[in-house]
């Protein structure tokens, strides 16, 4: 048996669905992956992008080939948040990664691409029926898990409430694509995105303002670094 065939093979069934092991890996391992982000630990992309890896094997089970596109991308931004993130924890001295909410213009610029992906996406998918079975919905939760990855990859608190409006689309379209592992997992999703939120929304709370990616570095006053330490 091959690993792909292995990978499609039935795990075992929940809520009368067949779940096959790559439906279950992938899911599970980016579950680790969305509370490694809630750390704001550097292992958090390579668990994402091996959950991207497994997931494909899923899809292309579901014939989803929009399903297959949307991981592909993913595991593209993966290696590229990978990156901003290494260099993030780098540019604190302390090894650790510093959080903040978008400025408008940031957010104006998410929220405007979110919008015209989607439309660009759900028309690709309305057009080539093979690509999806849903494919509005699937359109929605292809670009709207893009959005939060790259919100995320700057360390912007707002990618939070993106997987939140992601995880209101993906729990039915998972259970209606004979994907009923996945819903489960979009449910934790949510309990996880709640927490990360308050943990990521306190923490800008508790560090200095941070500057968005590629401004120079700010100096950092006498006595800063000692007062965050005894805090």
């Amino acid at each position: 048996m091959s690993t792909f065939d292995w990978l499609n093979a039935h795990a075992f069934t929940v809520l009368g669905q067949e779940v096959i092991w790559s439906d279950m890996v992938g899911n599970t391992l980016g579950l680790i992956a969305l509370a490694l982000g809630w750390r704001r630990s550097l292992w958090t992309w390579p668990a994402q992008l091996v959950s991207g890896v497994v997931l494909v094997a899923a899809y292309a089970s579901a014939q989803l080939s929009g399903g297959v596109g949307k991981q592909l991308l993913v595991i593209g931004v993966a290696v590229w948040g990978w990156r901003q993130w290494r260099n993030g924890k780098r540019r604190t001295g302390d090894g650790t990664l510093a959080v903040r909410f978008a400025t408008p213009r940031e957010r104006g610029l998410l929220a405007a691409g979110t919008v015209l992906g989607t439309l660009a996406v759900g028309g690709l998918f309305t057009a080539v029926p093979s690509l999806s079975w849903s494919p509005w919905p699937d359109a929605y939760i292809f670009v709207g898990t893009l959005a939060a990855m790259v919100a995320q990859a700057r360390g912007l608190v707002e990618f939070w409430f993106a997987w939140m409006l992601v995880d209101v689309v993906g729990v039915p379209l998972a259970f209606s694509s004979g994907l009923p592992f996945s819903g489960l997992v979009y449910v934790i999703y949510f309990v996880l995105v709640l927490w990360g939120l308050r943990d990521w929304w306190l923490h800008t709370r508790r560090q200095p303002a941070a500057a968005p990616a590629g401004a120079p570095p700010q100096p950092v006053p006498a006595g800063a670094a000692a007062t965050e330490t005894s805090a």
